[in-house]
């Protein structure tokens, strides 16, 4: 096997909110920064294309309707052509991207948050639609199925993504692994609705070191930040939304090795972006101490069930199969 070695970058940004075409912009910035510094792989932010339903958090789900509308005019189907730009970026840039977006239902009712996974030649080998809506995002977002939980064969190694809360679901993270993930893009948003003795970036790295350690691979980890343009354009319905949506360590975007530890020096709360030198090899050694794929586990006891199969919505039957 062999075991790559290459430069990663993660950002920590805002998108421009509900604003699809001027969000793919600013991602391309990104991707073309991140090549101008020789990486060849780049995770962004849960949902960055274009935007948080933040007004779950802070409005009644009445006041909260009107931005669903605004929300799902600004979500996006993978072959829509305010995409294809970033699919070109891939290419003129040679990268490998994961990112986030509100993707389009076939139903009006129905918008999923979506990661997208580009190779480097501008084609979409998957896309991960977040399994389960946490807790308010239940107002807008569809849940996805299992068909979604996939490894992907990259060049830059066996890539997987989760997005933000779902990297606390044991079993779907145990799925990625145990179909050889040796990269995993971990992303999320900044939320600092959360309680007050809630910190959200020690537990985002908490949650890709227990990610990493397990599993003994790297997490790639991208947060969002929520910019003054999110706070003005939500400010008219809730007046103190700079209370609501203002407070420390909410946002953490980095590196998490093999062992657990972070690599180099992660993004709190700030913007931009951070760059790893990764090299999968390291990724051996730790499996001889701990290999819950192999020797560290009782498969004999233990087994895991999986229903890849995509969620069948209508099945039409016209009463001839037994003629």
């Amino acid at each position: 096997m062999n075991f790559k070695k290459f430069k990663a970058a993660t950002v920590q940004t805002s998108p421009v909110f509900l604003n699809v075409s001027a969000t793919v912009e600013k991602a391309i910035r990104f991707i073309k920064e991140a090549h101008d510094n020789g990486a060849t792989l780049i995770a962004f932010p849960e949902v960055f294309i274009a935007g948080y339903p933040y007004w779950n958090w802070v409005m009644t789900p009445v006041q909260g309707s009107a931005w669903y509308e605004k929300l799902y005019r600004n979500s996006v189907a993978v072959n829509d052509t305010e995409m294809q730009p970033l699919y070109q970026a891939a290419r003129d840039y040679n990268m490998h991207i994961v990112i986030g977006i509100n993707e389009r239902g076939t139903s009006f009712g129905e918008i999923y948050n979506t990661n997208l996974i580009i190779n480097n030649q501008g084609e979409i080998i998957g896309k991960h639609r977040k399994l389960v809506p946490t807790w308010a995002e239940k107002l807008t977002w569809t849940s996805g199925d299992g068909s979604s939980l996939k490894v992907y064969d990259t060049e830059v190694g066996p890539l997987g993504t989760l997005a933000c809360g779902e990297n606390t679901n044991t079993l779907a993270r145990f799925t990625l692994l145990s179909q050889g993930e040796l990269v995993h893009i971990a992303n999320y948003i900044s939320l600092p609705v959360a309680p007050p003795d809630y910190d959200m970036a020690e537990a985002i790295k908490i949650r890709a070191a227990a990610h990493s350690f397990e599993g003994k691979l790297f997490t790639i980890v991208s947060c969002s930040t929520i910019s003054q343009e999110i706070k003005d354009a939500l400010r008219k319905d809730v007046p103190n939304i700079d209370a609501l949506l203002d407070r420390k360590s909410s946002a953490f975007s980095g590196f998490i090795g093999p062992n657990g530890a972070v690599i180099g020096s992660p993004l709190i709360d700030d913007e931009g972006i951070v760059y790893a030198e990764i090299d999968l090899a390291k990724c051996i050694q730790p499996k001889q101490m701990h290999d819950i794929l192999g020797h560290y586990n009782r498969f004999d006891i233990f087994d895991l069930r999986v229903n890849v199969a995509p969620t069948r919505k209508i099945t039409f039957v016209d009463g001839t199969e037994n003629e």
